[in-house]
This record gives structure tokens, C-alpha cells and sequence, in this order.
């Protein structure tokens, strides 16, 4: 079965008043700006189902005590989870998104040339029929799993993309493509709260 990722980005106003009134608040529903199911990205993130590839940045810290009043609704009748977690803005800033993964990604990766000359990476087991071609591989398995078949570091050039063997880095993991929205919206709300008034609450089934 697979798992889901739910939750609300939070902040709290850290100026002008005294501690006690530095209630957390729900700004946003995660529901209206992620609905991905990437498994890497919950593991580098949050160390939930892929335990393997990234040193989690925020791994299980449970729902937080002082969470919100709409969090505490919302996560109260889940009782099969995989995990609960929250991660502040200003940890997000200060995490090594470069930092490589701990193992080969089994999925081989395609980039694209730059208008500079560099490449940059446009995805996970893209295009497979082009690869295919360029690999000689006719199995669908070995396929799907090249980085499993071939040593780190091979390459098939193909034009101004490029088809590589190699290891995920953490931005990689979670691409703007997918969690762009989210970042958006919490550093707009940093803007206001400051870094550590902002941060992610999650919890998945």
C-alpha cells in the first residue's frame, strides 16, 4: 500500500508579543500546493519509507506539541501512520541540498544541456524508449533498474541531453517541479514571521 503525505505549513508572529501568546496558526493546507508521492523526497526529508538514500533532516520528530488547533483536528483520527514529522524554514535554509545520496539510484538519470554549456537534470526514468535504444537494452526490468546493471558513472551523450548512471543529491530529491509551491509559501510567510516562525507540519498514512 502506498503512503501519503498530509499536513498544514504553520507560523506564529515572534514580535511584539509575550511568549505565551506565540501561538502556531495554520496559514496553509498541504493539500492545496503538494499532492506527490515521491518516496526519496519523504525519506530526505522526513525519513519515511526510503530510510536509505539521504540522512533524514527531520526524522519523526511526532506531531509537535504546541502544533496548531486545525492540525491537532486533522491529524487526530489517523491512527495507521507512518510517521509524523515538522521542519522549520530556517532549517530548510541551512540544509546541504548538494549533499550526494548514500547509495547509485537505481533510475537512470537524464539531463539537459544549459544555454551555458552545463547540464542540468530533467528527471528519474524519462524517456526509456530513447534510452533503450541508446543502452541495447531489451529487458523491461533491467530497464527500469539501469543503475542497478551498470557502474556509476556511465554516460550515453544523445545530442544536448545526456542519459547518466549516478547518485541523487538531496535537491534532487525534492525538485521545485513537485515542491516549489510549498517553498514559495513559507518563504513568503518568513517574510513576516521570520525563519523560525514558519514551519511544516506533516504526517502520512
Amino acid at each position: 500500500m502506498g503512503s501519503d503525505m498530509y499536513g498544514f505549513i504553520e507560523c506564529r508572529w515572534d514580535r511584539w508579543l509575550d511568549e505565551e501568546d506565540r501561538r502556531w496558526t495554520a496559514a496553509i493546507s498541504l493539500s492545496h500546493l503538494y499532492n506527490g508521492r515521491s518516496y526519496v523526497g519523504f525519506g530526505a526529508l522526513f525519513g519515511v519509507r526510503d530510510t536509505t538514500s539521504f540522512r533524514p533532516l527531520a526524522d519523526h520528530r511526532g506531531l509537535p506539541p504546541d502544533a496548531s488547533q486545525e492540525a491537532r483536528a486533522d491529524f487526530e483520527p489517523w491512527s495507521d501512520l507512518h510517521g509524523a514529522s515538522w521542519i522549520t524554514w530556517a532549517e530548510l535554509l541551512t540544509a546541504d541540498w548538494e549533499e550526494a545520496a548514500n547509495e547509485v539510484d537505481a533510475c537512470v538519470h537524464e539531463y539537459r544541456r544549459r544555454s551555458d554549456g552545463s547540464w542540468e537534470m530533467h528527471g528519474q526514468n524519462t524517456d526509456l524508449t530513447r534510452f533503450a535504444e541508446l543502452a541495447g537494452i531489451n529487458d523491461p526490468h533491467a530497464l527500469y533498474r539501469a543503475g542497478s546493471i551498470h557502474p556509476e558513472g556511465t554516460e550515453w551523450p544523445d545530442g544536448d541531453r545526456l542519459f547518466r548512471i549516478g547518485r541523487l543529491r538531496r535537491k534532487d530529491a525534492v525538485p521545485d517541479s513537485d515542491w516549489g509551491a510549498v517553498w514559495s509559501v513559507m518563504r513568503t510567510l518568513a517574510g513576516l514571521h521570520g525563519d523560525e516562525g514558519v514551519r511544516l507540519v506533516v504526517w502520512f498514512d
